[in-house]
């Protein structure tokens, strides 16, 4: 995903949501049960540094302040204009302030009637709209609250589509003191959309990590390249979505459709992107309380420190399910534990203190510093009853606290704690020192996993050699197109009657395979027939796909006879939102069975294709398993980041799908094809 930022233009226009000179409530109200009268007093709270205007046609003061009638009453024109009155009433005070000219809208209001009309009349004049059916804005830098609630100022950017998520996001984050630099609630994004909210933030020092919550991705490319930029400048982002069936609305014509899920496309994106996804909003606060706090790892071998053995044991399942590393220490690090440690401790990874840390507490702080400076790995995670040891005997207290300061001396190898006591002082103290400390070693784990999320690599295009122009429809087509992009298939020739198929049996090395090039799922109707090796087979398969099928075009082509082939599905296709993606998967009729699949947003490198199918069930296969000699793994991913290439240069195309790909040590061999390029009337 390559990183973009909306142009200085568009992040200009929304100056009037975060610093506006004046504005005006429409609806204000002394009830405190009511949308008015939050906005109203949170207006107010910056009256120090803008001009603050109360609309209420029945009430001529409201909060004790002067009310006008309506926006023509007023003295000035405010800049921005927050409307909270009922749906019916809403045109009628856009009119009016457009008439006056008003420059932004705050849409609270819900259920309107035709938003994109109101939205479309606001931009014409030249104003923008946050809303409709937003919860509201905050700016803490500029002393800006429209909005239901009253955040505590912070690090923390929340940018939700759902007002109500939001609100919890923030009061979650309270709890755990984390604060708000800016709060967007977009609602329906009649007008601003989430992505230029987010490309504002680029100019907001305040902001440290940015919470986002969306529940579609409507221009997603954008929206994810602004991410990767935000990442980029060292503000990444932790996503909560419920699904996003918006994503990846699709027909599944071929194997990747039926394959891939909407959320499969999403976590691609954020893989490129730099961005954290999540399950939960507890989840959002805990990684965004790490990333604020914590250093970034290098990689992803951690270190396991614990003082119970079964805590150790989970702690390591636990960062292998979240894709960590946990690899053995070096024999001389661990000789120098062995000599610290009681008898039977564990000095490997995980290390077991047995007891260690109970004799003295000190030995917590001696364990960590030896292996973050000789243990070869990125980071160190601490679990168990550290932090409950001046809960429980208060006595120990301060010496419990210095030890915690101690472990959180400055180092390039990050520190995370997971204790029985997260509310301790201890555990407060390793937070006040930059050293997260959580009561659910899950949670440490998934924040460590975030903290290895780096800014994402520049993802250079090229277009691979071949055609300019999208094939056309059937296999004959696609295997001459791809083929000129380098990607090699049999020896085969088009045929349409028994002339053509006599001439081109007789150029072809039997065992030959005989398919019906219009069909897209050929063995399911019939369409393809194997291991033809002489005339009388050719011809009478020939005949009876014909009278079975109908006339067309068939294609005759050599049948791929090397031993120990793998058969791997290749595949790309274009989200219609987030864009093109590359899936890589076991291979065959039986795809859809064994769905052992990868996905990255195209384009990829051959060293990221390799890393995909490393990843995939059947890379023992690829290997060499039993005996068999290993298959030519880097040609299969260097046809790999080709389909990744052909489906991020050529927008008319909508899906590339190669199963299978037959690939032996000898090299790799796509034995069927299918391109999708889009319909006439959305191109």
């Amino acid at each position: 995903m390559t990183a973009t930022l909306l142009p200085p233009t568009a992040r200009q226009d929304l100056r009037v949501f975060s610093n506006p000179s004046s504005v005006a409530v429409v609806g204000a109200s002394d009830d405190p049960a009511k949308w008015g009268y939050w906005l109203a007093s949170g207006a107010l709270t910056g009256e120090h540094r803008r001009t603050v205007h109360l609309v209420n046609s029945r009430s001529r003061t409201v909060l004790g302040r002067p009310c006008a009638a309506g926006i023509g009453e007023l003295a000035e024109t405010p800049e921005l204009v927050a409307l909270c009155v009922p749906a019916s009433h809403v045109d009628a005070v856009v009119d009016d302030a457009l008439e006056r000219g008003v420059r932004g809208f705050l849409g609270i209001t819900a259920g309107i009637a035709d938003d994109a009309a109101l939205a479309a009349r606001i931009t014409a004049a030249g104003a923008r709209l946050i809303g409709t059916n937003s919860l509201g804005i905050y700016d803490a830098a500029h002393d800006l609250r429209l909005m239901w609630g009253a955040p505590t100022p912070g690090p923390m950017a929340i940018v939700s589509q759902s007002g109500q998520v939001g609100s919890e996001l923030m009061a979650i984050g309270r709890r755990h003191g984390v604060g708000v630099s800016r709060f967007v609630s977009v609602g329906n994004q009649s007008d601003v959309t989430a992505a230029e909210v987010l490309a504002d933030l680029v100019a907001d020092d305040n902001t440290g990590v940015i919470a986002l919550y969306l529940e579609s991705f409507a221009h997603g490319e954008t929206l994810f390249g602004v991410l990767a930029g935000l990442r980029a400048l060292g503000k990444p982002t932790v996503l909560l979505t419920v699904g996003a069936s918006g994503a990846s609305a699709r027909l599944a014509r071929t194997h990747t459709g039926s394959l891939t899920a909407p959320l499969d496309v999403v976590d691609a994106a954020c893989r490129a992107a730099g961005v954290v996804r999540v399950a939960t909003p507890t989840e959002v606060i805990d990684v965004a309380r790490g990333l604020l706090t914590a250093s970034p790892a290098r990689g992803r071998r951690v270190a396991i420190i614990g003082d119970s053995g079964g805590q150790s044991g989970i702690a390591a399942d636990v960062a292998v399910a979240a894709g960590l590393e946990v690899p053995p220490l070096p024999t001389a690090v661990a000789d120098r534990l062995a000599r610290d440690l009681p008898a039977g401790a564990a000095c490997s990874n995980p290390v077991d203190l047995a007891g260690a840390g109970e004799q003295d507490l000190a030995t917590y702080g001696r364990v960590i510093a030896e292996v973050r400076a000789h243990g070869d790995v990125d980071a160190v995670v601490l679990t168990g009853y550290f932090g409950c040891y001046g809960q429980d005997t208060p006595a120990l207290s301060d010496a419990e606290v210095a030890v915690a300061v101690a472990m959180s001396c400055a180092s390039d190898i990050p520190l995370l704690v997971h204790t029985m006591a997260p509310e301790s002082t201890a555990a407060q103290a390793l937070w006040d020192h930059g050293v997260p400390a959580y009561g659910d070693i899950a949670a440490v784990m998934r924040v460590l996993a975030a903290l290895t999320t780096g800014a994402p690599a520049p993802r250079p295009v090229s277009a691979p050699a071949g055609r300019e122009t999208p094939p056309g429809s059937g296999y004959w087509a696609a295997r001459t197109w791809l083929g000129a992009a380098g990607i090699p298939f049999p020896r085969g020739e088009l045929v349409h009657d028994d002339h053509e198929l006599s001439s081109a049996a007789n150029d072809l090395t039997a065992p030959l395979v005989l398919k019906a090039d219009w069909l897209e799922h050929k063995s399911d109707a019939g369409g393809v027939c194997i291991g033809l090796r002489d005339r009388p087979q050719i011809d009478a398969s020939f005949a009876d796909m014909y009278r079975r099928l109908g006339p067309g075009a068939f294609v005759l082509e050599e049948q791929d006879q090397r031993p120990d082939a793998v058969e791997v599905l290749v595949a790309a296709r274009r989200d219609p939102d987030l864009g093109p993606v590359v899936v890589v998967g076991a291979g065959g009729t039986e795809t859809e069975v064994h769905r052992d699949i990868s996905m990255e947003c195209a384009p990829v490198s051959a060293q990221t294709a390799r890393a995909m199918l490393d990843g995939l069930r059947i890379a023992p296969l690829l290997r060499g398993w039993r005996g068999r000699t290993p298959v030519d793994v880097p040609a299969l991913a260097d046809l790999v980041a080709t389909v990744s290439s052909l489906i991020a240069t050529h927008p008319d195309i909508t899906e590339i799908e190669l199963n299978p790909v037959r690939v032996t040590a000898t090299g790799a061999l796509a034995v069927d094809a299918l391109v999708l390029t889009r319909p006439d009337d959305f191109a």
